[in-house]
C-alpha cells in the first residue's frame, strides 16, 4: 500500500495536517514547539507549511511531505535491519 493513501484515509482527506496532530500521531515524544525547533535546526527533515504569510498563521505538514518522511525512515530501518541480519556472525 502507498503511504500517502493511508495518510489520506487517516486524516479524512485533509492535505495539510496541523503540527499538533502530526506530533500526537508520529512524534509523541515532542511538543509541537519542540518539533518545529527540531525541523528548523535540520534535525528532522520535513518541511513545515504555513497556511498564510503571517507569523501567527496555522502551521502544518503537507501529507506528501509526511508520506515521504515516513517512507524514508522506513527505508533507513530496512537497510539497517538487512545490515545487522546479514553480517557474518562469529562462533
Amino acid at each position: 500500500m502507498k503511504t500517502a493513501f493511508i495518510l489520506l484515509a487517516q486524516y479524512d482527506g485533509q492535505v495539510v495536517i496541523p503540527l499538533d496532530r502530526v506530533c500526537k500521531d508520529y512524534f509523541t515524544h515532542l511538543t509541537p514547539q519542540m518539533f518545529e525547533r527540531k525541523v528548523m535546526a535540520g534535525l528532522i527533515k520535513i518541511p513545515i507549511t504555513r497556511l498564510e504569510a503571517s507569523q501567527k498563521s496555522a502551521k502544518g505538514v503537507h501529507i506528501s511531505d509526511l508520506s515521504a518522511y515516513l517512507d524514508s525512515q522506513r527505508a533507513a530501518a530496512v537497510k539497517e535491519s538487512h545490515q545487522l541480519n546479514s553480517a557474518p556472525r562469529s562462533s
